[in-house]
Protein backbone atom coordinates (compact mmCIF):
# COMPACT_ATOMS: atom_id res chain seq x y z
CA UNK A 1 0.00 0.00 0.00
CA UNK A 2 1.32 3.44 -1.01
CA UNK A 3 4.50 1.87 -2.38
CA UNK A 4 6.01 4.98 -3.99
CA UNK A 5 5.97 8.76 -4.03
CA UNK A 6 3.39 8.97 -6.85
CA UNK A 7 0.93 6.87 -4.84
CA UNK A 8 1.47 8.95 -1.73
CA UNK A 9 1.05 12.28 -3.53
CA UNK A 10 -2.12 11.18 -5.32
CA UNK A 11 -3.72 9.88 -2.13
CA UNK A 12 -2.85 13.05 -0.26
CA UNK A 13 -4.39 15.24 -2.98
CA UNK A 14 -7.63 13.32 -3.44
CA UNK A 15 -8.27 11.94 0.06
CA UNK A 16 -6.03 13.91 2.45
CA UNK A 17 -4.35 10.63 3.35
CA UNK A 18 -0.94 10.74 5.04
CA UNK A 19 0.17 7.20 5.76
CA UNK A 20 -2.27 4.44 6.65
CA UNK A 21 -5.74 5.87 7.34
CA UNK A 22 -7.48 5.38 10.66
CA UNK A 23 -10.67 3.33 10.53
CA UNK A 24 -12.25 1.55 7.59
CA UNK A 25 -10.69 1.95 4.15
CA UNK A 26 -10.38 0.44 0.70
CA UNK A 27 -7.67 1.67 -1.68
CA UNK A 28 -8.10 0.73 -5.33
CA UNK A 29 -4.99 0.98 -7.50
CA UNK A 30 -4.71 0.13 -11.20
CA UNK A 31 -7.89 -1.99 -11.18
CA UNK A 32 -6.96 -3.98 -8.09
CA UNK A 33 -7.23 -3.73 -4.30
CA UNK A 34 -4.11 -2.17 -2.79
CA UNK A 35 -5.30 -2.27 0.82
CA UNK A 36 -8.45 -2.81 2.85
CA UNK A 37 -9.58 -2.67 6.44
CA UNK A 38 -13.00 -3.08 8.04
CA UNK A 39 -13.93 -2.06 11.57
CA UNK A 40 -16.41 -3.24 14.15
CA UNK A 41 -19.11 -1.00 12.71
CA UNK A 42 -18.11 -0.65 9.02
CA UNK A 43 -17.68 -3.73 6.84
CA UNK A 44 -16.16 -3.57 3.34
CA UNK A 45 -16.46 -6.57 1.02
CA UNK A 46 -15.77 -7.20 -2.67
CA UNK A 47 -18.66 -7.66 -5.04
CA UNK A 48 -18.92 -11.14 -6.51
CA UNK A 49 -20.66 -10.30 -9.79
CA UNK A 50 -18.82 -7.16 -10.94
CA UNK A 51 -15.92 -4.86 -10.03
CA UNK A 52 -16.49 -2.86 -6.89
CA UNK A 53 -17.26 -3.08 -3.20
CA UNK A 54 -20.14 -3.09 -0.74
CA UNK A 55 -19.85 -0.89 2.34
CA UNK A 56 -22.22 -1.76 5.19
CA UNK A 57 -22.47 0.59 8.16
CA UNK A 58 -24.28 -0.66 11.26
CA UNK A 59 -27.14 1.16 12.98
CA UNK A 60 -26.01 3.82 15.42
CA UNK A 61 -22.47 4.24 14.03
CA UNK A 62 -21.25 7.72 14.97
CA UNK A 63 -17.97 9.57 14.45
CA UNK A 64 -16.30 7.08 12.10
CA UNK A 65 -14.69 7.72 8.70
CA UNK A 66 -14.44 5.42 5.69
CA UNK A 67 -11.84 6.12 2.97
CA UNK A 68 -12.38 4.61 -0.52
CA UNK A 69 -9.96 6.38 -2.91
CA UNK A 70 -9.01 5.20 -6.40
CA UNK A 71 -5.68 5.83 -8.11
CA UNK A 72 -4.51 4.96 -11.61
CA UNK A 73 -0.78 5.13 -12.28
CA UNK A 74 -0.50 3.21 -15.56
CA UNK A 75 -1.62 4.36 -19.01
CA UNK A 76 -4.21 2.32 -20.87
CA UNK A 77 -6.33 1.36 -17.86
CA UNK A 78 -10.06 1.83 -18.46
CA UNK A 79 -12.46 0.57 -15.81
CA UNK A 80 -16.04 0.68 -14.58
CA UNK A 81 -16.50 0.23 -10.82
CA UNK A 82 -19.70 -0.21 -8.77
CA UNK A 83 -19.71 0.77 -5.09
CA UNK A 84 -22.83 0.40 -2.95
CA UNK A 85 -23.27 1.94 0.50
CA UNK A 86 -25.79 0.54 2.96
CA UNK A 87 -26.01 2.94 5.90
CA UNK A 88 -28.12 1.94 8.89
CA UNK A 89 -30.35 4.10 11.04
CA UNK A 90 -29.17 6.86 13.40
CA UNK A 91 -25.66 7.04 11.97
CA UNK A 92 -23.32 10.04 11.57
CA UNK A 93 -20.36 9.13 9.37
CA UNK A 94 -17.85 10.61 6.92
CA UNK A 95 -17.07 8.91 3.61
CA UNK A 96 -14.01 10.13 1.70
CA UNK A 97 -13.72 9.06 -1.93
CA UNK A 98 -11.84 10.57 -4.85
CA UNK A 99 -9.86 9.50 -7.89
CA UNK A 100 -6.39 10.47 -9.04
CA UNK A 101 -4.82 9.63 -12.39
CA UNK A 102 -1.08 9.82 -13.15
CA UNK A 103 -0.60 9.28 -16.87
CA UNK A 104 2.81 9.63 -18.51
CA UNK A 105 1.97 7.50 -21.56
CA UNK A 106 0.19 7.81 -24.90
CA UNK A 107 -2.83 5.67 -24.01
CA UNK A 108 -5.96 6.95 -22.30
CA UNK A 109 -6.51 6.28 -18.60
CA UNK A 110 -10.18 6.25 -17.61
CA UNK A 111 -12.16 5.63 -14.44
CA UNK A 112 -15.96 5.39 -14.43
CA UNK A 113 -17.52 4.89 -11.02
CA UNK A 114 -21.13 4.33 -9.96
CA UNK A 115 -21.77 5.00 -6.27
CA UNK A 116 -25.21 4.18 -4.85
CA UNK A 117 -26.16 5.20 -1.30
CA UNK A 118 -29.03 3.82 0.76
CA UNK A 119 -29.18 6.04 3.86
CA UNK A 120 -31.34 4.85 6.77
CA UNK A 121 -33.70 6.87 8.96
CA UNK A 122 -32.24 9.84 10.82
CA UNK A 123 -28.72 9.17 9.55
CA UNK A 124 -26.29 11.84 8.38
CA UNK A 125 -23.56 11.27 5.80
CA UNK A 126 -20.81 13.66 4.80
CA UNK A 127 -19.47 12.53 1.43
CA UNK A 128 -16.31 14.11 -0.01
CA UNK A 129 -15.03 13.37 -3.51
CA UNK A 130 -12.02 14.95 -5.22
CA UNK A 131 -10.74 14.37 -8.75
CA UNK A 132 -7.23 15.16 -9.93
CA UNK A 133 -5.04 14.35 -12.94
CA UNK A 134 -1.34 14.74 -13.65
CA UNK A 135 1.48 13.39 -15.83
CA UNK A 136 3.29 14.56 -18.95
CA UNK A 137 1.96 11.89 -21.33
CA UNK A 138 -0.29 12.54 -24.32
CA UNK A 139 -2.84 9.97 -23.17
CA UNK A 140 -6.16 11.27 -21.91
CA UNK A 141 -7.20 11.42 -18.24
CA UNK A 142 -10.94 10.76 -18.13
CA UNK A 143 -13.37 10.39 -15.22
CA UNK A 144 -17.13 9.83 -15.37
CA UNK A 145 -18.60 9.57 -11.87
CA UNK A 146 -22.23 8.70 -11.12
CA UNK A 147 -23.72 9.13 -7.67
CA UNK A 148 -27.25 8.06 -6.74
CA UNK A 149 -28.56 8.63 -3.21
CA UNK A 150 -31.77 7.48 -1.53
CA UNK A 151 -32.50 9.28 1.76
CA UNK A 152 -34.96 7.68 4.16
CA UNK A 153 -37.11 9.66 6.57
CA UNK A 154 -35.13 12.28 8.47
CA UNK A 155 -31.84 11.34 6.76
CA UNK A 156 -29.39 13.82 5.26
CA UNK A 157 -26.32 13.97 3.06
CA UNK A 158 -23.74 16.72 2.69
CA UNK A 159 -21.94 16.09 -0.59
CA UNK A 160 -18.78 18.03 -1.49
CA UNK A 161 -17.34 17.31 -4.95
CA UNK A 162 -14.22 18.95 -6.34
CA UNK A 163 -12.35 18.65 -9.63
CA UNK A 164 -8.97 20.07 -8.73
CA UNK A 165 -7.00 20.07 -11.99
CA UNK A 166 -5.75 17.91 -14.84
CA UNK A 167 -8.89 16.00 -15.93
CA UNK A 168 -9.27 16.16 -19.71
CA UNK A 169 -12.89 15.05 -19.86
CA UNK A 170 -15.55 14.42 -17.24
CA UNK A 171 -19.27 13.69 -17.28
CA UNK A 172 -20.79 13.73 -13.80
CA UNK A 173 -24.29 12.45 -13.07
CA UNK A 174 -25.88 12.95 -9.65
CA UNK A 175 -29.36 12.03 -8.44
CA UNK A 176 -30.65 12.34 -4.88
CA UNK A 177 -34.14 11.27 -3.78
CA UNK A 178 -35.27 12.78 -0.47
CA UNK A 179 -37.90 11.16 1.71
CA UNK A 180 -39.98 12.79 4.46
CA UNK A 181 -37.97 15.38 6.37
CA UNK A 182 -34.75 14.46 4.52
CA UNK A 183 -32.14 16.99 3.41
CA UNK A 184 -29.56 17.05 0.61
CA UNK A 185 -26.85 19.73 0.40
CA UNK A 186 -24.53 19.51 -2.61
CA UNK A 187 -21.50 21.74 -3.09
CA UNK A 188 -19.76 21.36 -6.44
CA UNK A 189 -16.41 22.96 -7.34
CA UNK A 190 -14.85 22.64 -10.77
CA UNK A 191 -11.77 23.99 -12.54
CA UNK A 192 -11.06 23.37 -16.22
CA UNK A 193 -8.16 24.62 -18.34
CA UNK A 194 -6.54 23.98 -21.70
CA UNK A 195 -8.97 22.13 -23.97
CA UNK A 196 -10.71 20.23 -21.17
CA UNK A 197 -14.45 19.55 -21.15
CA UNK A 198 -16.77 19.02 -18.20
CA UNK A 199 -20.47 18.24 -17.90
CA UNK A 200 -22.54 18.03 -14.72
CA UNK A 201 -26.06 16.58 -14.83
CA UNK A 202 -27.76 16.77 -11.43
CA UNK A 203 -31.27 16.06 -10.18
CA UNK A 204 -32.55 16.50 -6.63
CA UNK A 205 -36.01 14.97 -6.14
CA UNK A 206 -37.88 16.19 -3.04
CA UNK A 207 -40.39 13.41 -2.66
CA UNK A 208 -41.32 13.59 1.02
CA UNK A 209 -43.12 16.20 3.08
CA UNK A 210 -40.72 18.81 4.57
CA UNK A 211 -37.83 17.59 2.41
CA UNK A 212 -35.09 20.14 1.68
CA UNK A 213 -32.50 20.46 -1.04
CA UNK A 214 -29.71 22.89 -1.82
CA UNK A 215 -27.21 22.94 -4.68
CA UNK A 216 -24.22 25.30 -4.74
CA UNK A 217 -22.13 25.06 -7.90
CA UNK A 218 -18.97 27.11 -8.42
CA UNK A 219 -16.71 26.78 -11.42
CA UNK A 220 -13.83 28.39 -13.24
CA UNK A 221 -13.19 27.83 -16.96
CA UNK A 222 -9.83 28.90 -18.37
CA UNK A 223 -8.14 28.91 -21.80
CA UNK A 224 -10.38 27.14 -24.38
CA UNK A 225 -12.05 24.72 -21.98
CA UNK A 226 -15.83 24.24 -21.90
CA UNK A 227 -18.36 23.45 -19.19
CA UNK A 228 -22.05 22.53 -19.13
CA UNK A 229 -24.17 22.49 -15.95
CA UNK A 230 -27.69 21.12 -15.78
CA UNK A 231 -28.90 21.14 -12.13
CA UNK A 232 -32.57 20.36 -11.55
CA UNK A 233 -34.73 20.54 -8.42
CA UNK A 234 -38.05 18.68 -8.44
CA UNK A 235 -40.63 19.26 -5.71
CA UNK A 236 -43.26 16.54 -5.35
CA UNK A 237 -44.53 17.54 -1.88
CA UNK A 238 -44.44 20.41 0.63
CA UNK A 239 -40.71 21.12 0.45
CA UNK A 240 -38.00 23.74 -0.11
CA UNK A 241 -35.26 23.70 -2.75
CA UNK A 242 -32.59 26.16 -3.88
CA UNK A 243 -30.17 25.93 -6.82
CA UNK A 244 -27.29 28.40 -7.19
CA UNK A 245 -24.71 28.33 -10.01
CA UNK A 246 -21.80 30.82 -10.12
CA UNK A 247 -19.04 30.67 -12.74
CA UNK A 248 -15.95 32.65 -13.69
CA UNK A 249 -15.03 32.57 -17.37
CA UNK A 250 -11.54 33.38 -18.66
CA UNK A 251 -9.67 33.43 -21.97
CA UNK A 252 -11.66 31.79 -24.77
CA UNK A 253 -13.54 29.38 -22.53
CA UNK A 254 -17.25 28.54 -22.81
CA UNK A 255 -19.77 27.91 -20.03
CA UNK A 256 -23.42 26.91 -20.29
CA UNK A 257 -25.57 26.84 -17.16
CA UNK A 258 -29.15 25.54 -17.33
CA UNK A 259 -30.71 25.42 -13.85
CA UNK A 260 -34.30 24.16 -13.73
CA UNK A 261 -37.00 23.87 -11.08
CA UNK A 262 -40.16 21.78 -11.32
CA UNK A 263 -43.02 21.97 -8.82
CA UNK A 264 -45.53 19.13 -8.83
CA UNK A 265 -47.18 20.28 -5.60
CA UNK A 266 -48.72 23.64 -4.68
CA UNK A 267 -46.78 23.61 -1.39
CA UNK A 268 -43.36 23.28 -3.04
CA UNK A 269 -41.06 26.31 -2.73
CA UNK A 270 -38.24 26.25 -5.26
CA UNK A 271 -35.67 28.90 -6.23
CA UNK A 272 -32.88 28.95 -8.81
CA UNK A 273 -30.24 31.47 -9.80
CA UNK A 274 -27.22 31.47 -12.10
CA UNK A 275 -24.41 33.89 -12.86
CA UNK A 276 -21.47 33.78 -15.29
CA UNK A 277 -18.87 36.52 -15.55
CA UNK A 278 -15.22 37.46 -15.62
CA UNK A 279 -13.06 38.58 -12.72
CA UNK A 280 -13.89 42.15 -11.81
CA UNK A 281 -11.16 44.64 -12.69
CA UNK A 282 -11.43 46.42 -9.36
CA UNK A 283 -10.71 43.16 -7.52
CA UNK A 284 -7.51 42.69 -9.50
CA UNK A 285 -6.50 46.31 -9.03
CA UNK A 286 -7.00 46.16 -5.28
CA UNK A 287 -4.76 43.10 -4.92
CA UNK A 288 -2.15 44.52 -7.28
CA UNK A 289 -1.91 47.66 -5.14
CA UNK A 290 -0.97 45.32 -2.27
CA UNK A 291 2.05 44.14 -4.23
CA UNK A 292 0.72 41.11 -6.13
CA UNK A 293 1.36 40.58 -9.83
CA UNK A 294 -1.66 40.18 -12.11
CA UNK A 295 -1.18 36.40 -12.19
CA UNK A 296 -0.83 36.22 -8.41
CA UNK A 297 -3.95 38.35 -7.98
CA UNK A 298 -5.96 36.12 -10.34
CA UNK A 299 -4.78 33.00 -8.53
CA UNK A 300 -5.74 34.49 -5.16
CA UNK A 301 -9.24 35.38 -6.37
CA UNK A 302 -9.81 31.96 -7.95
CA UNK A 303 -8.68 30.10 -4.84
CA UNK A 304 -11.05 32.15 -2.72
CA UNK A 305 -13.92 31.62 -5.16
CA UNK A 306 -13.47 27.84 -5.23
CA UNK A 307 -12.76 27.48 -1.49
Amino acid sequence: MMENEIDRELLEKIADMLGKPVGAFNIRKDSGCDGRQSTEHIEITSKEDKPGIDIRIKDGTVGETCHIPVIITKPGIEEMVYNDFFIGENCDVDIVAGCGIHNCGDQTSRHDGIHTFYVGKNSHVKYTEKHYGEGDGKGGRIMNPQTVVYLDEGASIQMDTTQIRGIDSTKRYTKIVCGKGAEAVVTERLLTHGEQTAESDMEIVLDGEAARGRVISRSVAQDTSSQVFYPRMVGNAQCFGHVQCDSIIMGDAKIKSIPAITANCTEAQLVHEAAIGKIAGDQLLKLETLGLTEEEAEDCILKGFLA
